[in-house]
This record gives structure tokens, sequence and C-alpha cells, in this order.
């Protein structure tokens, strides 16, 4: 058996095997063992090996292992490089192979995957700042209620006969203390008698709502992939509210905007066009019916073209379909179905459109591939193969004709295969692949080379000297492989088409009317990616598209952007799209990152083609650390999105055919691009508005319910005497009014489902954070302040001067007095959530007005009873004393009408004066004028909608799925 070095305990496989699948990328890769370890098929075998093996230090790049084996075989050591090829990571697992034997080469914290653990940074969404920001204010005004409070007390005290009043004598001690001690005894007494102030519960309150209200989100059978059998997941729940603030969206193309779904559509050979017709491939204006459409035999270029995108791939084959003794061909000679793997789309079509025309791979033995050509099997031997890499943008390998000829065959991008190319049709295969990429399609140019023996000799003693090195293994063979790819015969090139997913062009055109910017970021050439916008609707036909490409300098950057800015000035009324590649935006953001970020700002769409990686992170960062701050957003489904998805301040992962490592780093994942509206329109609009509203009210209850406390230490010279008893103090925020706003901020819909994601305009009612501004938050404290200074002067205008409310004469006291404020309050508070409510289910009713039937029935119980474990009873009957009174009840009713009657008349004369698009939805809705025809989703009564969100245990492909 070969031998295969691993970060961690591995078998080995064959000589040459597919593993797949890596935890990592979750994607199919071919793995090659050393030669001389492939005939060590037996743990008897393999102890008979003697090797060394020499490796790097570790380091955290997984698609970087540079290392040798020296074998002893007769006397004899023979040098073997080591490459990522034949490493193994972590957490891999197997395809093709059914066992192999490995040597750990990085164990424990070493291994790559170990390096590359990093906590993601911390996301903080808007709200969460703003409530700090909140909390500051209200520290602020608890230190001046303090300070204030233990000023006017020692105010207070300078007249003797309120220092030391006649009944309240100080001891010898008391006189003798300090004043400054007593001055921060005081002020510490005072903090802790107005600490109710800072809603501590609000930061429980608000983690409960966010854990428990993700669960919507995978519970939304709108948000369900039938095909794929796919719900919504969400990775964090602290960014909620985050996705109804969103104001630019980043996206891939590719597996996002795409199927990433390869189908072969065109190609160029020899400078004519073929397409595929009926598993034949016909040149352009040709058709069956004509006198050269149907051919059975290929001509001598066609062939050659075919073979080399056959044999230039890493595409494997399943297992179970070479075991056969006719291999993947019946017994007439007619190619049977073959199942490949491959870790790239493209490669997988474009063998796969081979096979259907004539030409098969069929798989690999050892070292060999074996094609038949029109039922004729060729056996090539595989010498060399030249890994792709993003810099050279191409792959190549050499091979061993079954003449005995050796061959390179190469396929790339048309920018680093036809600059390379001496011979064959250049122009001509350029003018091609300029008409397949306006058409969409993905391109890619294949060319091959014939070495003299001589040549070649040259060829593999470089690359064995390059391979085998420990030092500068890359840039040495960067140099052998450029070497090597020269003076190429250009063979063609492929146009593969990746349609767009359901819905984008519509979900798009929502996101623009919500006033959310679409930028998209793809590493496809400039004409593909222009086409796919045209197509998806992210450029419109009438739209100025405006460039900045193929620029190699500083100067000549800064005058484009310079000349862009002028025309969009002058232009300002057209809209604008702008297009820009990757060597153009680093130069741009190199010393030009305010011109450059002042053209993309005035233009309604971005696109930026040629990226790499690093380069969307880059732009995402731009855009976030703006002087605006907006927030953004990031989604993609391969592994080089991932580091725009952890940069944007929310990231989501598309389920795609491109492996996991985008939904495992994202911060949401669904499964197609067009659920984003319904994220953002409907669960962000609802997240947003409840959390805000439940923030707002928590501040609003606690100055209720602390401003009377303040106000009464002036009727009480500023004694520290609290105006509740103990345990209302502690069970006002954990029982008695903590039910009803937790409630709403679950299940509020201000407005129905469908009319949110029908009018995306309503996404700008709440965008820049408009609910959580310092105006809202001002109303919310005045009101809060107003409504406890009705709490207390309406009681104490009831009880200030006669305090005998009984029949009997009985008077009443300090209690009863705090008791009815503290009644008041409760009820009030309640009240001012339902008038909150627009959306009313029977558990809103439950909590609302069981609430305030609960606060009764406590009140009675612990006031009623002697209770023998309570070391005093103040409370011993005064609530009973209190409700059996006309003229108590009489205030209530009387207080609580008085404290929400101008909040009503507000509400109304703002609704029907000066509402906002939200509030109109909300009237038409009520009028019974709702039309739930959109193009998003299908329309339901309401209260099905609620069902859909609610029901977790609907099975997959039942008949609530559409």
């Amino acid at each position: 058996m070969p031998f295969l070095f691993q970060p961690v305990e591995i078998p080995l496989p064959p000589a040459r095997w597919s593993c797949g699948i890596n935890l990592m990328t979750c994607v199919f890769q071919t793995h090659v063992a050393v030669p001389e370890t492939a005939v060590l098929q037996s743990v008897a075998n393999l102890d008979k090996l003697v090797a060394v093996i020499e490796c790097q230090q570790p380091e955290a790049d997984l698609y970087r292992f540079v290392g040798r084996i020296t074998i002893s075989q007769q006397m004899e050591e023979i040098v073997r490089p080591l490459g990522p090829e034949s490493l193994l990571l972590r957490g891999a697992r197997l395809k093709n192979t059914k066992e192999i034997f490995g040597v750990a080469v990085y164990t424990g914290m070493e291994t790559k995957m170990a390096l590359n653990y990093k906590s993601k940074s911390q996301k903080r969404s808007a709200v969460e700042k703003s409530m700090n920001s909140f909390l500051i204010i209200y520290l602020i005004i608890l230190l001046f209620e303090a300070i204030l409070s233990t000023i006017l007390k020692y105010a207070w005290q300078a007249e003797e006969k309120w220092d030391e009043p006649w009944y309240n004598g100080k001891t010898e001690h008391e006189r003798n203390s300090s004043k400054i001690l007593r001055f921060i005894s005081d002020f510490l007494a005072f903090l802790v008698l107005y600490n109710f102030i800072i809603p501590i519960s609000l930061y429980v309150t608000v983690e409960m709502q966010k854990f428990l209200g993700s669960f919507f989100i995978g519970w939304d059978l709108d948000l369900y992939h039938e095909e794929t059998n796919q719900r919504a997941q969400v990775n964090t729940s602290d960014l909620n509210e985050e996705l109804g603030q969103v104001e630019y969206v980043f996206t891939d193309k590719t597996g996002t905007l795409t199927e990433n779904e390869m189908q072969f559509r065109e190609c160029s050979i020899n400078g004519i066009k073929y397409q595929e017709v009926n598993g034949k491939l016909t040149p352009e204006g040709f058709s069956e019916d004509s006198p050269d459409g149907n051919r059975h035999r290929l001509m001598k270029e066609e062939e050659l073209f075919l073979k080399a995108v056959c044999l230039c791939h890493t595409v494997q084959i399943s297992a179970d379909q070479t075991d056969g003794a006719d291999g993947p061909w019946h017994g007439g000679g007619t190619p049977a179905t073959l199942e490949y793997y491959a870790s790239s789309p493209d490669e997988k079509a474009l063998v796969e459109a081979a096979s259907r025309v004539g030409v098969v791979f069929t798989g690999t033995t050892g070292d060999s591939m074996e094609v038949k050509s029109l039922g004729k099997p060729e056996r090539y031997k595989l010498l060399h193969v030249l890994e792709f890499d993003p810099n050279r943008r191409r792959m190549s390998v050499i091979v061993e004709s079954p003449s005995g000829e050796k061959l390179l065959f190469t396929k790339g991008a048309e920018s680093s295969i036809l600059p390379r190319s001496k011979s064959g049709e250049i122009d001509k295969t350029r003018i091609h692949v300029d008409e397949f990429a306006l058409k969409g399609l993905r391109t890619l140019c294949v060319a091959y080379r014939r070495f003299t023996p001589e040549e070649y000799q040259e060829v593999g003693k470089r690359l064995h000297e390059a391979r085998t090195a420990l030092q500068q293994r890359e840039e040495r063979l960067a140099d052998v492989f450029n070497f090597i790819e020269r003076d190429l015969e250009l063979l063609g090139a492929t146009g593969v088409e990746d349609k767009l997913q359901e819905k984008v062009q519509e979900t798009i055109e929502a996101l623009r009317l919500a006033g959310i910017k679409v930028w998209v970021l793809t590493g496809d050439k400039h004409e593909t990616a222009v086409s796919v916008s045209l197509s998806c609707g992210h450029f419109h036909r009438t739209m100025n598209i405006l460039e900045l490409v193929q620029h190699k300098s500083d100067s000549t950057c800064a005058e484009q952007l310079r000349q862009l800015a002028k025309r969009i000035k002058e232009d300002h009324v057209i809209q604008h799209g702008l297009v820009v590649d990757g060597t153009s935006l680093s130069l741009a953001l190199r010393e030009h990152e305010k011109l450059f970020m002042e053209v993309c700002k005035n233009c309604s769409a971005v696109l930026c083609c040629r990226m790499a990686p690093l380069q969307k992170a880059k732009v995402v960062r731009l855009l976030k650390t703006s002087p605006e701050k907006p927030i953004t957003l990031a989604i993609g489904d391969g592994a080089n999105d991932v580091s725009m998805i952890q940069e944007a301040h929310v990231g989501i992962g598309i389920m795609g055919k491109e492996g996991r490592q985008a939904v495992r780093n994202s911060d949401y994942a669904i499964a197609r691009f067009k659920f984003l509206s319904k994220l953002l329109f409907v669960h962000g609009h609802f997240y947003y508005i409840r959390i805000a509203t439940l923030v707002q009210y928590f501040f609003y209850k606690n100055v209720c319910f602390i401003t009377p406390q303040f106000l009464y230490q002036f009727f009480c010279l500023f004694s520290q005497q609290t105006l509740y008893d103990s345990v209302y103090l502690t069970l006002y925020n954990i029982c008695f009014t903590s039910l009803p706003v937790l409630i709403y901020s679950l299940f509020e819909q201000h407005v129905h489902p469908h009319v949110l994601q029908s009018k995306p305009v309503l996404y700008r009612d709440i965008s820049k954070n408009a609910h959580l501004g310092f105006k809202p938050f001002l109303y919310w404290t005045v009101l809060g302040f107003f409504h406890a200074f009705v709490f207390f002067y309406g009681s104490y205008l009831l009880m200030g001067e006669d305090t005998s409310l009984l029949g009997n004469g009985q008077m009443f006291g300090n209690w009863t007095f705090g008791t009815l404020v503290f009644t008041v309050m409760v009820i009030t508070v309640t009240m001012k959530m339902a008038l909150e409510t627009h959306f009313w289910t029977w558990i809103n009713h439950f909590v609302t007005w069981g609430s305030i039937v609960f606060y009764f029935i406590f009140s009675l119980f612990y006031g009623g009873i002697i209770w023998p474990f309570l070391h005093t009873q103040d409370m011993y009957f005064v609530f009973v004393q209190l409700l059996s009174s006309g003229s108590a009840w009489f205030a209530i009713i009387l207080i609580v009408v008085a404290c929400l009657f101008l909040d009503v008349v507000k509400k109304v004369l703002y609704r029907h004066l000066q509402p906002t698009s939200t509030e109109k939805a909300q009237m038409a809705e009520d009028k019974g004028s709702v039309s739930s025809a959109g193009d998003f989703a299908e329309g339901r009564p309401r209260g099905e909608d609620d069902r859909q969100l609610l029901d977790p245990a609907s099975p997959p492909g039942s008949s609530c799925l559409r």
C-alpha cells in the first residue's frame, strides 16, 4: 500500500485515490501516495519499510505542505517529494478507498486544523450599542438623584429641629461621627434606594427574547427548501434585530446567485465554434439534417481537444463502477452512466460532456488514466501533475501516450493560456471566449505541448529538484511550472453555463426598493460577471455602466477615478453601475480610498470581478468603517467567502455545493438566495420592532417604578424610607411586569408578514436604527416621568389631607399610600404594553390580563395571611383594606385613565395626520384592503401564518410545504 502523511492517525491508500469529504471544506479532493509505498498492501509488507520523513514546521496554511521522504531500498536511497496532495487533513473522510495506512506528522494542537482554530470576532448589534448608551444615561440619572437627595437631606437638616427631632434623638456615636463618612454613607444608601432605575433584568429578558425568537427562523416553512430538505439555520441569536438594519449586501456570484450546476453549452476548437446537439459535437450553423451535421467520427483536432479535457483534471469515478468485468461499458460497447466526483464543478461538467460526445474518461489504474474514444480504449501514463493555483490560474498534466510520446495538456483562464500559446487559432479563440463571456458562460482555454526526449528529461530533472527542496519550494516550483507551460499549441476553449437561481432577479429588485445597495463580489472574468449582473437584475439595461478595470499604475487609476466622479456629478439624474477588477481595486485602495468610496457610494450597484478572498473582506471592511458606519451583510456559499462573511456585521451562508465552511462560519444559513427577502423584510423587521419596543419599554417602566420613590423622599425628610414593601420591590420586574413584554417581543406582528414582503419599501421605516434613536428614547423617558408624577401626586391629592377613606373613619397610613401608588403603576404599565400590541393571540391575552390578576391575588394572599417565616409583616391586611374603599377604586381608575389618555390621543393624531408607510399599511390592513398577492409568498390568513411559524414538528415533505 502507498503511504500517506497526515496530521493525525490515518491508514494507507492505493497509489492514486480520491479522498472526501474534508470536514473543513466538504469537497472531494484527490490525494496521491508515493509510488514506492504503493506496493505495501499489508501490515507485514509495511513492516519492511525503512524511510525517513523530513517536513516543515507546523503552519496554519491548509493548502501548503513541504516535505520529502527518503526510502531505503536494496542499499539505495530514493528521495520523493511530499506536498499537499500527499497530506490528508484531520477530520477528512475517505471515498473510493476502503482503508489506508499513514504516518502522523503533526499531532494535537500542531495539526493544521488546530492551528486554524480561531474564535470569531464578537459581533454586536446596533440595538445592543444603543442599549448600552441608554444605560449610561440612566446611570447618570441615578447618580444625579442620589447626589441631589443627599445634598437636600443635609440642607434640610441644617435646621436643628429637623436634624435631631425630639422623637428621634441621636446617639453619642452618631454625634461624633465624621461628616464626610456620613455623607458617603447617605449617598450610598440613596444609590441602593434608587438602583432599580437601572434595568438589570433587561439584559436577561433580551437574551431570552433573542434565543427563543431565533427558533422562528428555523421553523419558518417559507425558508424551507424541499429539494434539498434544508431548513434555515441560526448559528447566533445575537444579531436577529440586525437583520432589520441592513444597508449594504455583499454577495458572491457562483453558487449564491447561480445554482453552481455547470452545464456544457459551447466550445471552440481550432477556431470553429461547436455546440452539443443530441450527444454529438456539431459545428455552429450545422444541424443533424445538414450534410455534415450527422457525423459519426470525430475529426483529429476535435478528438485531441476532447482527450485533453478528459486527461487534464482531478475528476474521480465511484469505486463501485470500476470493479466490473466490462468496466463502465455495457456489453454492446455503449457507455454506461458513470458517476463522476470532482472538487471543481466545471471539470465535472466538461468530463461529462466529453463522455456524451464519444470520448469517455473511464478512471485511473495505478498511475495510468484510461480513456475510450468511440469505444476504443487508450491508456495514458500519468507522469506529473502541475496543480492549479490562483496565481498561475491554470493546471497541467504531463502524460505518456500509448505511442510513447510525452504530452503536456493545460487548461485555465484565457489570460493565463493565450499569452503562452505560440500556435493555433489564437485570435479566433479569443473572439469566441469574449462571445462566451458575453452570454454569461464560464470560460476555460485548453492547450497542449509535445516534448522531445531531451526536453522531457530536462523537465523531469527540474521538477524533481524543485519538489524535493525543503527551502523556497513554492518559488522554485513556480519557476519550473513557467518553464514547462510555454510554447503551447492552442486547442480551443470551453463555455460552461451556471444558471441563475430561482427568483434572484425579483430578490435583488426588492432589496433595491428597500433602500439596500447590492454589491456583487466574484472571481469571474469581467465579461462573464457583467453578463450575469445584467441577467440577474443587478445592473439594469438603462443603467450607465462605469468601468475601473485593467489599470497597472496608481496614476492611471487615480485619473480614471476622477473622470468617473466627474461623470457621476454631471449625470446625477441617471443611475450608475460600477465595474472594478481586483488589480484596479488594489491600486484604488492604496492611495485613493476616499475618492474610490465617493464614486462607489454614488453608484446604485457595484460589481467587483477577479476578486481574491481577502480582497472581498477588505471591501466589506472599507464600507463597514466608513464615516456613515452602515450595517453590512455578506452572503456566500464557498470557503473563499468566509473572510467577507466574518467581516460583515451579518454573515449569511448558502447551503450550496461548495461545502459547509461558509455555513459553519456564518451567523445565519439559508438554502437559496431568494430566501434573503423574507429573512430581512419579515424576520428582520419583526425582530427589530420587537426588541426596540422591549428596550424602550423596560427603561420606561423602571422610571415609572423609581421616580415615586424619589418624590416620596421630599415628604419623609430624605430619611431613605422606602415607599414600597421589599417584596414588591423584588417582584416588580420578575413577576408583575415581565411576561407581557416578553410575549410581545416574541409574537408581535405589527404588519402582516405578506404585506412586509410584498412592500419592501416598508423596510425603510426602520432603517438607521430609527426606533432606538434619541427622539424615541427621549419620548419614552419623558413619558415614564410623566406617568410617575401622575401616580404619585394623583394618589397624594386623594390622601394628602384626609386619610380616612373608609366608612368607619379608620385612617390609611404610609404602606397603604405606597400600595396604592404601586397598584396604579402595575395596571398602567401593563395597559401601556397592551396599547403597543397590534397582534393579539391567546397567549398575549393570558399574560397581559393574567399579570394584573396575579398581582391582585398575590397581594391578597401576601397581606391577608400571617406568614410565620417573616420577621415583620408591615403589609398585613393593608391590601384588603385598600380594596375595600370605593374611593381607592375610583382613584385607581381615574389615575390610570389620566396616564394613558394623552398617549392614546397622541397615537391617534400622529396616525391620521402624519402616518409613516408602516402605519398606512396597518390602516389599509384594518380596513380589509390587504392584498396577499405578492411575488414572494403565497397569501394565507394571518393565523395560519402563525401556525406555520409555531409548528416545528411539521414533517418535511408534508402538505403544508410548498
